[in-house]
Protein backbone atom coordinates (compact mmCIF):
# COMPACT_ATOMS: atom_id res chain seq x y z
CA UNK A 1 0.00 0.00 0.00
CA UNK A 2 2.85 2.39 0.85
CA UNK A 3 4.49 1.79 -2.55
CA UNK A 4 1.18 2.47 -4.32
CA UNK A 5 0.87 5.94 -2.82
CA UNK A 6 4.50 6.72 -3.53
CA UNK A 7 3.97 5.78 -7.18
CA UNK A 8 1.07 8.25 -7.39
CA UNK A 9 3.63 10.99 -6.77
CA UNK A 10 4.70 10.44 -10.40
CA UNK A 11 1.53 12.35 -11.33
CA UNK A 12 1.60 14.86 -8.49
CA UNK A 13 5.15 16.08 -9.18
CA UNK A 14 4.59 17.20 -12.82
CA UNK A 15 1.16 18.52 -11.86
CA UNK A 16 2.81 20.81 -9.31
CA UNK A 17 5.33 21.98 -11.90
CA UNK A 18 2.78 22.87 -14.58
CA UNK A 19 0.34 24.40 -12.09
CA UNK A 20 3.10 26.59 -10.70
CA UNK A 21 4.28 27.80 -14.10
CA UNK A 22 0.77 28.47 -15.38
CA UNK A 23 -0.22 30.32 -12.21
CA UNK A 24 2.94 32.43 -12.20
CA UNK A 25 2.47 33.20 -15.88
CA UNK A 26 -1.07 34.36 -15.14
CA UNK A 27 0.11 36.63 -12.30
CA UNK A 28 2.89 38.19 -14.39
CA UNK A 29 1.44 40.60 -16.90
CA UNK A 30 2.43 40.19 -20.55
CA UNK A 31 4.25 36.89 -19.91
CA UNK A 32 4.07 34.49 -22.86
CA UNK A 33 4.71 30.78 -22.21
CA UNK A 34 5.73 30.21 -25.83
CA UNK A 35 8.34 32.97 -25.77
CA UNK A 36 9.50 33.30 -22.16
CA UNK A 37 11.83 30.87 -20.39
CA UNK A 38 10.53 29.07 -17.31
CA UNK A 39 13.15 30.69 -15.08
CA UNK A 40 11.83 34.15 -15.97
CA UNK A 41 8.82 33.38 -13.79
CA UNK A 42 11.08 33.32 -10.73
CA UNK A 43 13.39 36.18 -11.60
CA UNK A 44 14.83 37.96 -8.59
CA UNK A 45 12.52 40.73 -7.45
CA UNK A 46 9.43 39.71 -9.44
CA UNK A 47 6.13 39.29 -7.61
CA UNK A 48 6.07 35.59 -8.53
CA UNK A 49 9.58 34.81 -7.32
CA UNK A 50 8.61 33.13 -4.05
CA UNK A 51 5.56 31.35 -5.48
CA UNK A 52 7.71 29.99 -8.29
CA UNK A 53 10.45 28.84 -5.89
CA UNK A 54 7.98 27.17 -3.51
CA UNK A 55 6.14 25.34 -6.31
CA UNK A 56 9.25 23.99 -7.98
CA UNK A 57 10.94 22.98 -4.73
CA UNK A 58 7.77 21.14 -3.71
CA UNK A 59 7.63 19.44 -7.12
CA UNK A 60 11.28 18.38 -6.71
CA UNK A 61 10.60 17.01 -3.21
CA UNK A 62 7.53 15.05 -4.36
CA UNK A 63 9.63 13.56 -7.16
CA UNK A 64 11.91 12.05 -4.51
CA UNK A 65 8.89 10.21 -3.10
CA UNK A 66 8.08 8.93 -6.58
CA UNK A 67 11.64 7.69 -7.01
CA UNK A 68 11.35 5.85 -3.68
CA UNK A 69 8.18 4.15 -4.94
CA UNK A 70 9.76 3.22 -8.27
CA UNK A 71 12.85 1.93 -6.48
CA UNK A 72 10.71 -0.41 -4.39
CA UNK A 73 8.76 -1.48 -7.48
CA UNK A 74 11.94 -2.14 -9.46
CA UNK A 75 13.46 -4.27 -6.70
CA UNK A 76 10.29 -6.34 -6.35
CA UNK A 77 10.13 -7.02 -10.08
CA UNK A 78 13.86 -7.54 -10.65
CA UNK A 79 14.30 -4.44 -12.82
CA UNK A 80 17.65 -2.74 -13.27
CA UNK A 81 17.77 0.22 -10.88
CA UNK A 82 19.74 2.68 -13.04
CA UNK A 83 16.72 4.06 -14.99
CA UNK A 84 14.99 4.64 -11.64
CA UNK A 85 17.98 6.38 -10.07
CA UNK A 86 18.24 8.69 -13.08
CA UNK A 87 14.81 10.06 -12.13
CA UNK A 88 16.53 11.70 -9.17
CA UNK A 89 18.03 14.28 -11.52
CA UNK A 90 14.65 15.94 -11.94
CA UNK A 91 14.90 17.11 -8.33
CA UNK A 92 17.89 19.30 -9.26
CA UNK A 93 15.19 21.62 -10.58
CA UNK A 94 15.06 22.93 -7.02
CA UNK A 95 18.48 24.52 -7.59
CA UNK A 96 17.45 27.14 -10.17
CA UNK A 97 14.27 27.73 -8.17
CA UNK A 98 16.25 28.63 -5.05
CA UNK A 99 18.95 30.53 -6.94
CA UNK A 100 16.87 32.79 -9.22
CA UNK A 101 17.84 34.68 -12.34
CA UNK A 102 20.04 36.67 -12.83
CA UNK A 103 22.30 35.32 -10.05
CA UNK A 104 25.52 33.83 -11.51
CA UNK A 105 24.92 30.34 -10.09
CA UNK A 106 21.41 30.07 -11.54
CA UNK A 107 22.52 28.31 -14.71
CA UNK A 108 24.97 26.03 -12.89
CA UNK A 109 23.03 24.54 -9.97
CA UNK A 110 20.45 22.96 -12.23
CA UNK A 111 22.80 21.49 -14.84
CA UNK A 112 22.50 17.85 -13.59
CA UNK A 113 18.79 18.08 -14.41
CA UNK A 114 19.60 17.41 -18.08
CA UNK A 115 20.85 13.89 -17.21
CA UNK A 116 17.20 13.00 -16.68
CA UNK A 117 17.06 12.57 -20.45
CA UNK A 118 18.99 9.31 -20.14
CA UNK A 119 16.23 7.60 -18.15
CA UNK A 120 13.83 6.62 -21.01
CA UNK A 121 16.44 5.22 -23.45
CA UNK A 122 18.22 3.29 -20.70
CA UNK A 123 14.89 1.88 -19.53
CA UNK A 124 14.29 0.60 -23.07
CA UNK A 125 17.67 -1.11 -23.05
CA UNK A 126 17.91 -2.39 -19.48
CA UNK A 127 14.24 -3.39 -19.10
CA UNK A 128 13.82 -4.98 -22.52
CA UNK A 129 13.29 -8.47 -21.04
CA UNK A 130 10.31 -7.16 -19.08
CA UNK A 131 8.86 -5.18 -22.01
CA UNK A 132 5.87 -7.53 -22.43
CA UNK A 133 4.74 -6.77 -18.89
CA UNK A 134 5.75 -3.10 -18.66
CA UNK A 135 4.67 -1.92 -22.13
CA UNK A 136 6.65 1.33 -21.87
CA UNK A 137 8.19 1.38 -25.35
CA UNK A 138 5.83 3.92 -26.93
CA UNK A 139 5.94 6.28 -23.95
CA UNK A 140 9.74 6.05 -23.78
CA UNK A 141 10.17 6.80 -27.49
CA UNK A 142 7.82 9.81 -27.42
CA UNK A 143 9.47 11.11 -24.24
CA UNK A 144 12.89 10.80 -25.88
CA UNK A 145 11.63 12.67 -28.94
CA UNK A 146 10.30 15.57 -26.88
CA UNK A 147 13.48 15.77 -24.84
CA UNK A 148 15.69 15.72 -27.93
CA UNK A 149 13.61 18.45 -29.56
CA UNK A 150 14.24 20.61 -26.51
CA UNK A 151 17.86 20.91 -27.72
CA UNK A 152 16.50 23.34 -30.30
CA UNK A 153 16.89 25.94 -27.58
CA UNK A 154 20.63 25.87 -28.34
CA UNK A 155 19.85 26.90 -31.93
CA UNK A 156 18.35 30.37 -31.54
CA UNK A 157 17.98 30.82 -35.30
CA UNK A 158 15.44 27.99 -35.42
CA UNK A 159 12.02 29.28 -34.32
CA UNK A 160 13.63 32.25 -32.54
CA UNK A 161 10.28 33.54 -31.30
CA UNK A 162 9.49 30.30 -29.43
CA UNK A 163 12.34 29.84 -26.95
CA UNK A 164 9.90 29.13 -24.13
CA UNK A 165 8.12 26.44 -26.11
CA UNK A 166 11.39 24.76 -27.05
CA UNK A 167 12.49 24.67 -23.41
CA UNK A 168 9.13 23.29 -22.28
CA UNK A 169 9.50 20.29 -24.61
CA UNK A 170 12.00 18.92 -22.07
CA UNK A 171 9.46 19.22 -19.27
CA UNK A 172 6.76 17.75 -21.51
CA UNK A 173 8.95 14.72 -22.20
CA UNK A 174 9.69 14.26 -18.52
CA UNK A 175 5.98 14.63 -17.68
CA UNK A 176 5.00 11.91 -20.12
CA UNK A 177 7.71 9.60 -18.81
CA UNK A 178 6.85 10.17 -15.15
CA UNK A 179 3.10 9.69 -15.66
CA UNK A 180 3.64 6.63 -17.88
CA UNK A 181 5.89 4.97 -15.31
CA UNK A 182 3.33 5.69 -12.63
CA UNK A 183 0.51 4.17 -14.70
CA UNK A 184 2.40 1.07 -15.83
CA UNK A 185 3.91 0.34 -12.41
CA UNK A 186 0.48 0.54 -10.76
CA UNK A 187 -1.01 -1.61 -13.53
CA UNK A 188 1.65 -4.32 -13.18
CA UNK A 189 1.35 -4.28 -9.37
CA UNK A 190 -2.44 -4.59 -9.62
CA UNK A 191 -2.21 -7.52 -12.04
CA UNK A 192 0.32 -9.27 -9.81
CA UNK A 193 -2.00 -8.78 -6.85
CA UNK A 194 -4.96 -10.20 -8.77
CA UNK A 195 -2.88 -13.18 -9.88
CA UNK A 196 -1.88 -13.81 -6.29
CA UNK A 197 -5.48 -13.66 -5.07
CA UNK A 198 -6.65 -16.06 -7.78
CA UNK A 199 -3.82 -18.48 -6.95
CA UNK A 200 -4.70 -18.46 -3.25
CA UNK A 201 -8.39 -19.06 -3.94
CA UNK A 202 -7.59 -21.86 -6.40
CA UNK A 203 -5.34 -23.59 -3.90
CA UNK A 204 -8.02 -23.38 -1.21
CA UNK A 205 -10.64 -24.86 -3.55
CA UNK A 206 -8.26 -27.62 -4.51
CA UNK A 207 -7.63 -28.49 -0.87
CA UNK A 208 -11.34 -28.62 -0.09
Amino acid sequence: MRTKWLLYMGIVSPLLFWTTTLLCGFVLEHYNHFRGLVSELGTLGTKTQHLFSAGLVLSAAVNLLFVAGMYDFAKRHNLHLLPVLLLLFYSFLAGPALVPMPLPLHGIVGMPFVLLMLAPPLALILWRKQENALKIRTAALISCLFMLLSFLIFFPDIFPAFMGLKQRLLYAGWTMWSVSLNYRALKVSHNKLLTGVVSVRSSRLYKT
